[in-house]
């Protein structure tokens, strides 16, 4: 499915929510060619990508950490497990929880995944030059953080 854009009414092409809403189609297929063949997922990328940047952590940590539900990060972190890219163990100060790891081949798996997003955000921004790119991470960052601000003080 391709982003209508090319022809619509004007009025739909001054519409923040609809571009970001077309752009955000365009942006979910090209990573999902670019994973495609990895056997990961954006879950599995979140959480190693998370692993990596703040050490490790619980799996409740984790799900906060990436916005993934209690439910789901329990079958990512298996899959994960399965495939050797994280460690998981009984935390010794409270049996009751995991703490995850990532693992060697887990680091080198996301080196590879990194290649892969790279090459997607480069072709996917291909209209814009390396300061529009950067301008437009950190205006689409602050819509996020000021919502996520609003949102907690409801």
């Amino acid at each position: 499915m391709e982003a209508a854009h090319q022809g619509a009414a004007g009025r739909l092409r001054s519409l923040p929510t609809r571009l970001i809403n077309q752009t955000a189609l365009l942006a979910d297929r090209a990573t999902e060619q670019a994973m495609a063949g990895t056997g990961s997922r954006r879950y599995h990328y979140a959480v190693l990508t998370t692993l990596r940047e703040r050490g490790a952590g619980s799996q409740a940590e984790l799900g906060r950490r990436t916005g993934i539900d209690r439910s789901d990060i329990v079958a990512v972190l298996n899959d994960l497990v399965a495939r050797g890219f994280v460690d998981r163990a009984a935390d010794p100060n409270d049996r009751r929880r995991n703490i995850v790891n990532l693992a060697d081949p887990g680091r080198e798996h996301l080196r590879e995944l990194d290649r892969k997003l790279d090459l997607a955000q480069k072709d996917l921004l291909a209209a814009l030059s390396v300061a529009e790119r950067r301008t437009l991470v950190g205006l689409l960052g602050r819509i996020l953080d000021d919502h996520a601000t609003r949102s907690a003080k409801k």
